[in-house]
């Protein structure tokens, strides 16, 4: 008997559809032949399907029994498929029948018949809502990662035996219930604790609130990290669809936490500066997203820039400019989205002090020289705002008071965002906020007086920046002018988006 199981096959954070094709009653030597492309992880589920089919009071059948994981073309990985070619075997055998034309069935086995979580819930409950099917069966843990989606029945299971009695009699069961996002976490650091700093404060918001990439340059100890740190507490809560993107990247990459709420909170990733390429653009075999896509929709936070490796920051070039990284390998190309704010942090020398009124710099010409020569002109040029930060008033720490809070920057954030989203509305999802303007759009949102024009200009020859730092000036002005809410550009805001790039100090 033939019986066939649909379920799917992670391909970077998407997932592909795969069935599962089981016919038993074959003649020849007794035994199961897996084929389909599978690798060691799918092989060695034979054996876990087989003592999980016993522990369950099942049998294992009598007959060869060929199992099919198609497409064949595709390589199939991990233990996922051990549910559905549990089923099947169950299907073909005549130990069950049922119809599973309309489920997904995905799972890993332990040998007890207990079903473990895997990766990519969110992924394949995407892909059985875009093909129809009415509902999918999971794991518990891993089901829950799935409750945002709306639009298909989500079926939380514990054991194999759970899963032939809701096959048998779907109506003693009913769906998990679809979960709405959290509320916002309240365990943020907040913006009143920087005491000083009004200038950097000034441009984290205009980064948030546009979606534009920031540059802290200053001596240790002046609250480059500290204001970095604090910045999720000031951007706003994501969408629906941001956030199901957000969930199914870290479900995707196995580091969400099943059965907790979905808070409405935007990634902030901060990596060490050792990590490798691979782990901070993606890769691997099979690929995995690395830390831009995890920081998808939120912050990326890269503390001693110039102590990460340079051919590690020169991959951030096409993310940068495009939003996704495109992992290239010889069974194909996975893409993988990774739309975040950039913020970096450095020292203006190996000690820490060149330029320090209070000690003195102890690195020589050649040192500095080396030092800032490993962040390159190219990826400066994509990085929106620069500052300086200077050190904060010895009597100003003293008097311990508190500045601005977060709540209250995140309301004229939230503004900015909105007065975004109504201009943007009509580009069909093309255009996200101000730091993501195409260049041919700059025209259209970014018009500029001759006055303004000329401001512009003049500043643009006396720098000699490229081409691609005025379009950047242009959109950080944009933003400037939507935290002011003004509709047009003035000359006011291209002034100060200039203060934020023509003094650079690396």
């Amino acid at each position: 008997m033939l019986a066939t199981v649909h379920s799917g096959a992670l391909w970077g954070v998407e997932s592909i559809p795969v069935e599962v094709e089981v016919n038993s009653g074959e003649r020849g030597e007794l035994r199961l032949v897996l084929v389909g492309l599978p690798d060691a992880a799918v092989k060695e589920s034979m054996d876990r399907v087989c003592s999980a089919l016993q522990n369950s009071r099942y049998k294992i059948p009598h007959t060869r029994t060929t199992i099919n994981l198609s497409p064949g073309h595709i390589r199939k990985e991990g233990p996922m498929y051990d549910l559905p070619i549990a089923v099947g075997v169950l299907m073909a055998s005549g130990q069950i029948a049922t119809d599973v034309d309309d489920l997904l069935l995905a799972g890993e086995l332990s040998l007890s018949g207990k079903i473990l979580p895997i990766r990519g819930a969110v992924a394949l409950s995407l892909q059985a809502k875009k093909h129809g099917l009415r509902a999918v069966i999971l794991p518990r843990q891993s089901a829950e990662e799935a409750l945002l989606i709306g639009g298909i029945d989500i079926y939380g299971v514990e054991t194999l035996s759970e899963v032939v009695a809701l096959l048998q009699d779907r109506s003693k069961f009913r769906p998990m219930a679809q979960r709405s996002p959290g509320n916002r976490g309240s365990d943020f650091l907040d913006f009143s604790d920087v005491c000083g700093q009004e200038r950097a404060r000034r441009v984290a918001e205009i980064a948030v609130s546009g979606g534009h990439n920031l540059l802290m340059i200053g001596c240790p100890g002046v609250g480059k990290s500290m204001i970095a740190k604090r910045i999720p507490s000031i951007m706003p809560s994501p969408t629906l669809d941001e956030l199901i993107e957000i969930h199914g990247i870290h479900s995707a990459a196995g580091t969400t936490h099943g059965g907790s709420p979905f808070p409405s909170t935007r990634p902030f990733r901060a990596p060490h500066h050792s990590i490798s390429r691979v782990g901070l653009v993606g890769g691997g075999s099979p690929p995995h997203p690395g830390e831009i896509s995890l920081a998808h929709n939120g912050v990326l936070f890269l503390d001693e820039l110039a102590e990460f490796d340079r051919c590690t920051l020169e991959s951030l070039r096409q993310p940068l400019d495009d939003g996704f990284v495109t992992i290239s390998r010889s069974i194909g190309k996975v893409r993988f989205p990774s739309n975040f704010t950039f913020i970096a942090a450095t020292n203006p020398c190996p000690c820490g002090y060149l330029g320090s009124k209070r000690r003195r710099c102890s690195c020589s010409q050649r040192q500095v020289f080396t030092y800032r020569s490993k962040i390159s002109g190219p990826l400066l040029d994509r990085i929106d705002l620069h500052i300086d930060v200077p050190p904060v008033n010895v009597e100003l720490l003293a008097e311990r008071r508190q500045g601005e809070s977060s709540a209250s920057i995140r309301i004229r954030v939230e503004e900015a965002v909105d007065r975004q989203r109504r201009r943007y509305g009509s580009s069909d999802g093309a255009i996200r906020c101000n730091g993501r303007i195409p260049d041919g759009y700059l025209k259209k949102f970014c018009a500029l007086g001759e006055a303004e024009n000329r401001i512009l200009s003049q500043a643009l020859d006396n720098a000699a920046l490229s081409a691609r730092a005025s379009g950047r000036i242009l959109r950080v002005a944009r933003t400037i002018a939507d935290l002011n809410g003004d509709e047009d550009i003035s000359q006011r805001h291209i002034i100060e988006a200039l203060q934020y790039r023509i003094l650079e100090q690396v």
